[in-house]
């Protein structure tokens, strides 16, 4: 699976994951403030996401293993990973099933499993025929009757691209994540202890991370530590980028 990347800084590599509906400009604002700070920061599209290629299968499993493809591709040993959401759950499998890297950042996410909660988001996006709209402004009509919110609308609308030809199409493959919504919520199983540094951010103003989640991952990663990013939602980095950059370079910088 060909992975499409941005690279930004000079140093120890840190390579990060987005989350669902996202992509590697979501962060990277963020990111060129971590790479100007002496790390090699790489921002990862994950499958059927951005400009990476597109599969039929979509699961922690296959993530972890594009992740890994990467890496050695790359040729990146013992590399920090972060991962928000989606792509945070995905690192936790990896550290789960393989061992390339030295420290970890989860970014607003848990181990335990979610309910459903994209699928007003998936309804949307399919009731987009990307094809039959001439405007930007068509797609934002018919998706506004079903996400309500100005700023997640727009956010979304990113994967809204248009093609050489003129026409419209999505960057996300939209068929492959509708089909397979329920494995971006599920559970990681956690059961071999890791013993390398994890960093869980949480936003001060999101539900994401309950105290209890933290004590499930540090019951299988003794060296994890909690921060809570003060005003920050889901989108740590995107509502207290202050406190995101801070946060993550305070930690790499002690490990």
């Amino acid at each position: 699976m060909k992975l499409h990347f941005r690279k930004t800084g000079e140093g120890k590599p840190l390579v990060v994951l987005h989350g669902v509906f996202g992509s590697s400009d979501n962060l990277h604002t963020v990111c060129k403030q971590i790479g100007e700070a002496g790390y090699e920061v790489y921002m990862v599209d994950a499958r059927n996401h951005g400009q990476s290629e597109r599969g039929e299968d979509f699961n922690y499993q296959v993530l972890a293993q594009d992740l890994d493809e990467f890496l050695s591709e790359q040729g990146l040993d013992k590399p920090f990973l972060l991962g928000h959401s989606m792509g945070g759950k995905t690192v936790l499998y990896y550290s789960q099933h393989y061992v390339n890297y030295s420290g970890l950042i989860l970014v607003d996410i848990a181990a335990r499993g979610y309910k459903r909660h994209h699928d007003h988001i998936i309804q949307g996006l399919q009731a987009i025929d990307p094809k039959a709209i001439t405007s930007r402004k068509e797609a934002e009509e018919i998706f506004s009757q079903y996400v309500t919110d100005p700023g997640e609308r727009q956010f979304l609308l990113k994967n809204l691209y248009r093609t050489d030809d003129g026409a419209f199409d999505w960057r996300i493959n939209v068929p492959v994540l509708a089909a397979n919504a329920g494995e971006v919520v599920a559970n990681i199983e956690l059961a071999k202890e890791v013993d390398v540094p994890l960093l869980l951010m949480r936003g001060g103003a999101s539900n994401y991370v309950r105290d209890s989640d933290f004590d499930e991952v540090k019951a299988y990663y003794p060296k994890a530590e909690l921060l809570t990013v003060p005003g920050a939602n889901h989108w740590v980095h995107a509502t207290n980028s202050t406190g995101f950059v801070s946060g993550v370079l305070n930690f790499l910088k002690r490990i």
